[in-house]
């Protein structure tokens, strides 16, 4: 009887779950629909620039709903067109170069280069409704997130396993089949990975967009980022503490709910002929996946959709002949690219005819300050990008070998590394004033901040994708520790490496926009740099200054891509790619 009694219990325990759990998403889903509503509402009222910002704890959660939103939008947007532009760059090798040469310099811009032109653009096309100065903020929020992701699907695009592609060759795949059952598949780590960092970015950039000052105009919307600087302007530590909790609370539960779950979804993509012992697993995936709803409606809907396609692609002769694999097929440029190059080189053109006339207003002494500040902060940069280095190489390659270490180290990693390099600024700085120190050195203590992550994750993410019949192997012949890192951990890691150094690269010089100069109740704290020209002229609408410091950087950025990224870049898609 005991043993009918319990089968019993656990009967209905294994019926009712899983409707508990399709209630539970069903109640997300409407809650999720009663947010769209409320806030295309306040979108689409009229337009209010300047909303004052209470330092109340009980006005944080509708600050902190406001900032969520606008990150989430800014990163699909930016997921979208990492993929886009990461494909183009990878399968067209004629502007192959111009495309990486130009994702590397945007990377780099400061975020509030990007301010002016993004913000009164969005303004100006969406006149009389909130709308505009939201879309303007969610797209430098966008600038804040996109490039790292871009880098990064470019980079696994590259480092395809030659047998793979050949295999998709040979079994006739489209460009459509291609995409979503090799490419994606294969970039699934490296871009969940990287999301990580891209969302700690859009927290970067959010910051810096929620409360501003352009010339004469002021900008402030309701949000995390516009009550984080008032709590600092006012010096009211109990605001300021009380918003950073309020953020940490909103990462620990975005780490628990959406990336752990990625991040143990995406496992089942890692390229091995042996599966590893040890998987990385998920509380909350686990318990998504005993919901019906979930499990069978996301399937069936993209079945009834993919099918279509498959049977028309079927009859085409991409799928009825084996194409060749010569590179010269896939490097031809669609027309289409063609009419955007077109387009964007006359914009260009009369970008460059309108910056003449603006740079014609600069003065010898203030060229000489930017053409000094230039040198200071590309050496800043680089002490942070070394620095970073050498502990993010050997603490990630640990986390990302050793389960156990993975286990307590990396949620607390995701935790820190979600939480925006912005908002420990104003305690660093409270606690620079008090000892008496400058922005000098400090300024490179807060660079680091806002680039150690984008390295320790491509290292994390780089470590697990090495297959484990790799290290087996490794141990069959007895290798040791030096012959580990030298044949194995290095050119295995290698092209991630390369791609987060290049987004640690653009981190820090966005970080030095806030790392060299900041207001702090009745101060100004500034040191000779970039970015504090940049931060000066924005404050002040000194737009000629803003410009030439914008083109200074981007001519550093450029000059590393040749002599520097572009090399290293060669050398992951050759020796140190992963194939049989």
């Amino acid at each position: 009887m005991k043993l009918q009694h319990t089968l019993a219990r656990s009967l209905v325990a294994v019926r009712t779950w899983p409707f508990v759990i399709d209630l539970g998403l069903a109640c997300c889903a409407l809650a999720l629909f009663a947010a769209f509503v409320h806030t295309g509402e306040y979108w689409m009222g009229r337009p209010v620039p300047v909303v004052p910002i209470s330092t109340s704890i009980w006005a944080l959660p509708v600050y902190a709903f406001n900032s969520i939103f606008r990150i989430a939008i800014a990163y699909f947007l930016s997921l979208i067109f990492a993929v886009t532009y990461g494909y183009t760059a990878a399968y067209n090798p004629r502007i192959e170069a111009w495309m990486i040469a130009l994702l590397d310099i945007l990377q780099s811009i400061p975020v509030l280069s990007f301010l002016p032109p993004v913000v009164l653009a969005m303004v100006a096309l969406i006149p009389g409704h909130q709308l505009g100065i939201e879309m303007g903020v969610i797209l430098l929020i966008f600038t804040g997130q996109v490039w790292n992701l871009a880098f990064s699907f470019y980079s696994s695009i590259k480092t395809i396993p030659r047998e793979m592609i050949e295999a998709s060759r040979v079994y006739r795949f489209s460009a459509w089949q291609r995409f979503w059952q090799l490419e994606m598949p294969y970039a699934a780590i490296g871009l969940v990975w990287n999301s990580i960092v891209s969302v700690a970015g859009g927290w970067f950039a959010l910051i810096a967009c929620e409360m501003f000052t352009m010339g004469d105009r002021n900008f402030q919307l309701p949000g995390l980022g516009s009550y984080l600087q008032t709590a600092t302007i006012e010096g009211n530590l109990g605001a300021l503490f009380a918003g950073f909790a309020a953020m940490i609370l909103i990462v620990v539960a975005t780490d628990q709910l959406v990336w752990r779950p990625l991040i143990a979804w995406s496992d089942k993509f890692k390229f091995e002929q042996v599966e590893a012992a040890d998987r990385v697993t998920s509380p909350i995936l686990a318990l998504l996946q005993r919901s019906r709803v979930f499990t069978t409606v996301p399937g069936r809907v993209w079945t009834s959709l993919e099918e279509p396609i498959y049977r028309r692609l079927s009859r085409t002769r991409e799928c009825r002949v084996i194409q060749p694999s010569d590179d010269s097929v896939r490097g031809r440029v669609p027309p289409g690219l063609w009419v955007l190059a077109v387009a964007l080189l006359s914009a260009a053109a009369w970008g460059g005819a309108q910056a003449v006339l603006m740079l014609h207003t600069i003065t010898w002494p203030e060229l000489r300050l930017l053409l000094e500040s230039a040198v200071a902060t590309f050496l800043r940069v680089v002490a942070a990008l070394l620095i970073s280095a050498a502990w993010t190489i050997p603490v990630g390659v640990a986390i990302g070998l050793t389960p156990r270490l993975a286990r307590v180290v990396q949620p607390l990693a995701q935790v820190l590394a979600s939480i925006p390099a912005t908002a420990f600024f104003p305690i660093l700085l409270i606690g620079l004033v008090k000892i008496g120190g400058g922005l000098g050195i400090g300024s490179i203590a807060l660079m680091l901040l806002g680039t150690q992550w984008y390295i320790l994750f491509n290292v994390i993410a780089g470590a697990m994708s090495i297959p484990s019949d790799l290290h087996e192997v490794a141990q069959i012949f007895h290798f040791t520790r030096w012959q580990r890192w030298t044949r194995l951990i290095l050119p295995g890691i290698f092209p991630y490496l390369i791609t987060g150094m290049v987004t640690a690269s653009g981190g820090a010089w966005n970080a030095s926009v806030f790392a060299e100069y900041s207001h702090l109740q009745d101060r100004t704290l500034q040191t000779i740099g970039l970015g504090a020209q940049i931060d000066a002229a924005t404050d002040n609408g000194q737009f000629p200054i803003l410009l030439l410091a914008t083109i200074l950087i981007s001519l550093m950025v450029v000059t590393m891509n040749r002599l520097v990224w572009r090399k290293l870049y060669r050398l992951a898609e050759t020796r140190y790619k992963l194939e049989g």
